[in-house]
């Protein structure tokens, strides 16, 4: 069982990509630049964040996604940090793909993202917010996990465990919103 013993701070390694056989990426792109090296890669992702914050002002679509309150045998809470967007600390999570079920969404991002694969989730509630100007429904979900989260490298670079009442800093206002 993961107890407080362990590494608070976690950050990913340069070390060989992991593969999740069933799982499905969130979009076409992500399968498509798996083979390139992950510095490429996270800079890719800063500018893709980029225009799709910009997009996303403009064309103001309905966006779905999912965020996993992952606790530790302790109970502190799973905090990671992206490699594009604010620097600031997250939940786990992301996008739910057209057709997929949030709760297998919230499985397949912690998969890709951290290795891990939780217990039951279990669903907590939704929460209808704006995100880049447009309408966003995110599926928050708890859970805990027995073992240590490795980061991609990719999307998350350092995943750090917290109390509920000292999150790392700067937490980002949707998390501590989420958290509520």
């Amino acid at each position: 069982s993961l107890r407080s013993a362990d590494r608070d701070l976690i950050t990913a390694t340069e070390g060989p990509i992991r593969e999740y056989p069933g799982s499905a990426h969130c979009c076409s792109a992500c399968t498509m630049i798996d083979w390139l090296p992950r510095p490429v890669h996270r800079s890719a992702l800063r500018v893709a964040h980029r225009l799709r914050h910009h997009w996303r002002k403009l064309a103001k679509p309905r966006l779905r996604g999912v965020c996993v309150i992952l606790r530790d045998g302790d109970g502190r809470i799973l905090f990671a940090r992206h490699a594009y967007g604010p620097p600031e600390w997250s939940l786990p999570g992301g996008g739910v793909a057209r057709n997929e079920a949030p709760e297998a969404a919230a499985l397949r991002e912690l998969a890709e993202e951290l290795g891990v694969k939780p217990g039951a989730l279990r669903l907590l509630g939704t929460v209808d917010e704006t995100i880049s100007g447009a309408p966003h429904t995110a599926w928050v979900f708890t859970a805990t996990i027995d073992d240590l989260p490795e980061p991609d490298g990719r999307e998350i670079v350092e995943v750090r465990f917290a109390p509920l009442d000292d999150p790392p800093r700067p937490t980002g206002a949707i998390a501590l919103r989420r958290l509520r």
